[in-house]
């Protein structure tokens, strides 16, 4: 069996149970919020709540932030099999997990991503799926920046085929000519710094605006707006 398609809880390493608080805090929003957008996956979502991004771009977009440190993608997939994309109706769903999965094979990875997209469009079948390709790994070239990159090649090539889904490519402009990636991009070179989220979320802003205006009658705006 594939790991990566296999729903499973995290792993309660510290056994303080975290991740399960977590998860049971995003359930009490899902009863408690009516969210636009929501923004599942690992700590890249996560931390991108503690940006001036998420303030100035998404946050009035009423968007909800279910990422979790450290999720792979059969944690993702567990958290929606138990609740999480329950109770509330977003028109678009930005997903970006993959990136933990360490032992995994990048056809692995893939076939659980493509799980996770399964899984959204059956627990939300009119929402807008947004898929965002996974980012570079460590300040020199290695093998898992290259299998990450072979994964956005096979779920980009699988994606064409899923109905109201969409891949962001969020992965352009961190490896420079020599091959490095920038600690200005990525403190710890896994992690965005504020300049590296703006980059790479910058496009996830541009579609998610043009998504939710889709169907709104236009207004007509006065020169100070």
């Amino acid at each position: 069996m594939n790991p990566a398609t296999n729903p499973v809880p995290a792993e309660d390493r510290h056994g303080d149970a975290r991740w399960m608080s977590i998860h049971n805090r995003f359930l009490i929003e899902t009863k408690e919020k009516e969210p636009d957008v929501l923004f599942i996956g690992d700590s890249l979502i996560q931390r991108l709540v503690h940006t001036e991004m998420w303030n100035r771009w998404f946050a009035p977009m009423h968007a909800l932030n279910f990422g979790v440190g450290g999720d792979q993608t059969q944690n993702v997939l567990w958290r929606i099999h138990n609740g999480e994309l329950d109770h509330i109706n977003p028109k678009v769903v930005v997903l970006l997990v993959g990136t933990n999965n360490i032992p995994c094979t990048a056809e692995q990875i893939a076939e659980g991503i493509m799980e996770v997209i399964r899984l959204i469009r059956e627990k939300q079948p009119e929402a807008y799926i947004v898929v965002l390709t996974l980012l570079p790994r460590g300040q020199h070239p290695n093998p898992l920046r290259d299998r990450n990159a072979q994964v956005n090649q096979i779920v980009h090539s699988k994606i064409t085929s899923v109905p109201k889904c969409e891949i962001v490519e969020i992965d352009k402009g961190f490896i420079q000519p020599d091959g490095t990636i920038s600690h200005h991009d990525m403190h710890d070179y896994l992690h965005l710094t504020n300049s590296g989220y703006h980059k790479a979320f910058e496009p996830v802003h541009d579609l998610l605006l043009q998504l939710l205006s889709e169907g709104e009658p236009e207004k007509d705006l006065t020169p100070s707006e």
